[in-house]
């Protein structure tokens, strides 16, 4: 495999990055939405994030094959030091690193901003199917985090119910005061 390139992402990246993700809507349970959205959401999406934490391509050959961001954990001042991690990777592009290497680069740059807490919420399943499997679980917990909730039969996907999971992971200390939070540095 070539060298894997992890870069900022752009707007311009909205169709490459839909079509990494419309098989996870479509085909899949590990995303609860229903319907693909549109390119121009997909760039709203992108630049909505990017206003304050970083959204990473991973790309080989100018390609876009995977992707990774953070976002708003809860919308209140006090949880300003955590944040919710997604990231998607091509089908035909998974168990080859690349994800390992996404979120390693999307750590560092929030470490630089002082972010404290890592927050994936997980589509999860008690019996695996054609639509989900726990890897995503396995991938996270290679990565460092822990399970610390479950939510049974919350999700509803392809006639039937699904859990879902929230993993943690620490990034830095827990100081008092709180450190001073940094922006997003989105070269």
């Amino acid at each position: 495999m070539n060298e894997v390139l992890i870069r900022t992402a752009r707007e311009s990246d909205a169709e490459a990055l839909l079509k990494i993700y419309t098989p996870y809507v479509t085909g899949t349970a590990i995303t609860f939405e229903y319907d693909v959205p549109s390119v121009s959401a997909f760039k709203e999406r992108i630049a909505h994030t990017l206003e304050k934490y970083p959204y990473l391509v991973a790309e080989i050959d100018g390609v876009p094959v995977g992707y990774a961001y953070a976002g708003v954990f809860k919308g209140r001042a006090a949880y300003d030091w955590a944040v919710e991690t997604s990231i998607y990777v091509a089908k035909d592009r998974k168990r080859c690193g690349i994800g390992g290497q996404l979120y390693q680069e999307l750590e560092k740059r929030l470490k630089e901003q002082h972010i404290l807490n890592l927050y994936a919420c997980i589509a999860y399943t008690q019996r695996e199917d054609e639509y989900l499997t726990n890897d995503s679980v396995a991938f996270h917990q290679k990565c460092g985090y822990s399970l610390v909730g479950e939510f049974h039969q919350c999700g509803y996907k392809f006639d039937r119910w699904y859990d879902m999971v929230w993993m943690e992971k620490f990034l830095g200390e827990h100081s008092i005061p709180a450190p001073d939070l940094r922006p997003a540095d989105n070269r």
